[in-house]
């Protein structure tokens, strides 16, 4: 057994974020065999969690020691899940597909106090600009041919690192807006979101999704601009109706209900359009059924999303890792995962930062160029922030 303090993801209880004790442990990656969303609802059952049947009140602890299941569940884990293209390999190697840990509440132990860390080099992109906008160049191609509707395409960079990458993630999952910031851990890598968008809660049987899509400065004028954008709104209900499509799968039929439609929450000086989508889940609605309806999400894939799957892979150069998945908490009380946008990922001495946006007909291939490097600018410069108030203070 043994105590982890970096793992907070979302939905762990605040009382038990310095009081959990690691009992089990799930690591699986593409190529592994069997089927994810199943090998996790297994892990759960055999860690003490009744994942089967999620439309009851709340998730059955039979351990009755247990504090809950930490998950994550890469882009590439998700794609697998529903028979998709996975995409091109993870740059980030040393982080599974899917990972889940069980904890047993401890003794509350002190954190270790944390080291300095330092980026050591200059951030390197996996494509040009260039090669970004001849991407969205070819999903509008595509949309032009009527294989899909909307294709959310991702870039990817990294700059290598040095020295301890706790307080780093500690300080990016906390951001003041990352309603589903968290952490996650294991052998050699270190995982972080400062996510605002929710991918699922269940609780007392009605599970919650709230979907993103949409961005601009978070102004005014910006505001404006995003609410009058008939290529953005177009975008973000084809993303509505994608996310009731899916839950149609795992519902109570009629009761798929749109509670709040293109919503501007502000997210790091971005104004970010939201809708909430709620739902009764279906009697013997299970973890692996929820996951298979859920991921990976369509906010951050397409529509078709299986078509879109495709797209993805055939026009992105690198994997997206843990990004652009989904990270979170199982505990006796139902379930909590965010969608890791705004994520990243240490591993291999190396840094990774991945963003992107939805790509639709009315798309232009440099404003989405932008957008990407908008949503990304962010976390790199508060990563540089935090990694040299660190460097000096040791």
């Amino acid at each position: 057994m043994s105590t982890n303090h970096l793992c907070v993801p979302p939905g762990v209880p605040p009382g038990c974020r310095a009081s959990r004790c690691e009992v089990a442990r799930l690591q699986w990656r593409v190529g592994d065999g069997g089927d994810p969303a199943q090998l996790l609802r297994d892990f759960c059952e055999e860690s003490g969690l009744d994942v089967a049947d999620l439309s009851r009140s709340g998730v059955h602890d039979v351990s009755r020691r247990l504090c809950g299941v930490a998950v994550l569940v890469s882009a590439a884990a998700g794609a697998v899940m529903i028979g998709g293209e996975p995409g091109p390999p993870s740059p980030a190697t040393a982080v599974p597909d899917l990972a889940a840990v069980a904890y047993h509440h401890a003794p509350v132990a002190t954190s270790r106090p944390v080291g300095g860390f330092a980026l050591t080099g200059e951030w390197e992109q996996s494509w040009t600009p260039a090669q970004h906008a001849a991407a969205v160049s070819a999903v509008r191609a595509a949309i032009g041919r009527g294989d899909v509707y909307q294709v959310n395409i991702v870039g990817h960079q990294s700059a290598p690192v040095s020295g301890d990458a706790d307080g780093v993630v500690r300080r990016l999952a906390s951001w003041p807006q990352a309603r589903f910031g968290g952490t996650m851990s294991g052998p050699g890598w270190t995982v972080a979101s400062a996510s605002p968008e929710c991918l699922a809660e269940v609780a007392s049987g009605v599970v919650t999704t709230a979907p993103i899509k949409g961005t601009a400065p978070a102004t005014v004028e910006g505001a404006r601009q995003l609410r009058r954008s008939v290529k953005e709104r177009a975008e973000h209900v084809m993303i509505v109706d994608l996310e009731r499509n899916d839950l149609a799968h795992v519902a109570v039929p009629g009761s798929i209900a749109v509670e709040e439609l293109f919503a501007l929450r502000e997210w790091g000086g971005l104004w970010q359009a939201e809708s909430v989508i709620r739902a009764r889940l279906a009697e013997g609605t299970g973890l692996d059924r929820l996951l298979r309806g859920l991921c990976p999400p369509g906010s951050v894939t397409g529509t078709p999303k299986l078509a879109a799957l495709e797209h993805i892979a055939d026009l992105e150069v690198v994997g997206r890792g843990p990004a652009m998945g989904a990270m979170g908490y199982v505990t006796g009380e139902g379930l909590r995962l965010g969608l890791t946008i705004r994520t990243v990922a240490v591993a291999e001495s190396r840094l990774h930062v991945w963003a992107g946006g939805g790509i639709t007909w009315r798309s232009d291939p440099n404003e989405e160029v932008a957008e990407a490097a908008a949503k990304a600018t962010p976390i790199t410069a508060a990563l540089a922030s935090y990694t040299s108030a660190l460097t000096a203070n040791t």
